[in-house]
């Protein structure tokens, strides 16, 4: 009597059975993280999945499906898995060590944009009568706190090619990565990236005409609370903001000012119920003639945005 024939696994029964055991298990999206992990497995997009879904896998693919299935299980990030995220519509490397770029960031490059758009356009020269003569324009300097893997600086940057940016951040291993994205995406020359805490490699001179930041701001109660797949693989510098969760961003307000131009912009990304605090310590300097919060998908104020007083 011959052995039973191996059971064949498509792409299709896998997905399903997948989903329903991480589902069983308490994965966050375990029906995304089954689709995400095997497209990566078969080099496919998510929806070719779909279109193969009768494709039959094979020996070496199951193996590897498994291995990242297994740690999937252990609550490593979809992102650390597969080495990268998807951001503002472009792909960024993303490694241990290194803050996953979250989909609510994209209302602070969305604010930075519309604010650098106004500066620009402020700004732009009058033309010359003679078209023998080019407008003469002066040099425009962005600047992001906390850069991480670059998905912000990155982003405005290919957006805004008059733009040259000062990216700073404390840690070795995301300017590493943010680097590699930056390359990876074009802008790597108008990108000058610096290892430091806060704004204590520069001086504080007005020469910048957007400052931009995503710093920690998760409070220590918060950070206890957290999934797993947070708290035990993303780096905890870079989530954790000090007791009430304000503590770098109430050092930044204290000096975001000085190092703005005349009519320059602070856009800044808080946290959930941290809105009228923020707005407070900025009012408090007396820098800023128009204060403004931008609410992310769930209607959360996730961003303030501030002007700095024109000359």
């Amino acid at each position: 009597m011959s052995d039973a024939a191996p059971e064949t696994w498509t792409i299709l029964k896998i997905l399903r059975w997948t989903a329903d055991y991480f589902r069983e298990k308490g994965v966050s999206e375990p029906r995304a993280s089954a689709e995400v992990l095997l497209a990566q497995v078969l080099g496919l997009s998510r929806l070719d999945l779909y279109l193969r879904y009768d494709q039959p896998l094979t020996t070496d693919e199951l193996s590897r499906f498994k291995a990242l299935m297994l740690r999937r299980l252990q609550g490593e990030p979809v992102a650390y898995l597969i080495g990268y995220k998807e951001f503002w519509s472009l792909d960024f490397q993303v490694a241990p060590g290194v803050l996953i770029p979250r989909p609510e960031t994209e209302i602070l490059v969305a604010a930075a944009l519309e604010a650098a758009r106004e500066i620009m356009e402020a700004e732009a020269p009058n033309f010359p009568k003679s078209e023998n003569r080019k407008p003469i324009t002066s040099p425009l300097w962005g600047l992001e706190l906390g850069v991480g893997s670059g998905a912000v600086v990155v982003s405005l940057a290919k957006e805004l090619p008059r733009l040259t940016w000062l990216a700073l951040d404390l840690s070795a291993p995301a300017l590493a990565v943010s680097r590699q994205n930056a390359r990876r995406h074009g802008v790597a020359e108008r990108l000058v990236f610096i290892q430091c805490d806060l704004l204590a490699a520069l001086k504080p001179r007005p020469a910048f005409a957007l400052l931009v930041a995503n710093l920690p701001y998760v409070s220590r109660r918060e950070w206890e609370q957290l999934p797993r797949d947070i708290k035990d693989f993303e780096p905890p510098q870079a989530l954790l903001g000090g007791e009430d969760g304000l503590e770098l961003i109430r050092e930044l307000t204290r000096q975001a000012h000085q190092y703005l131009r005349p009519g320059g912009c602070l856009a800044l990304e808080m946290g959930a119920g941290q809105a009228e605090k923020v707005l407070e310590l900025l009012q408090q300097t007396g820098a800023y003639e128009s204060l403004e919060t931008l609410a992310d998908y769930q209607g959360i104020p996730r961003v303030v945005r501030a002007r700095r007083f024109s000359a």
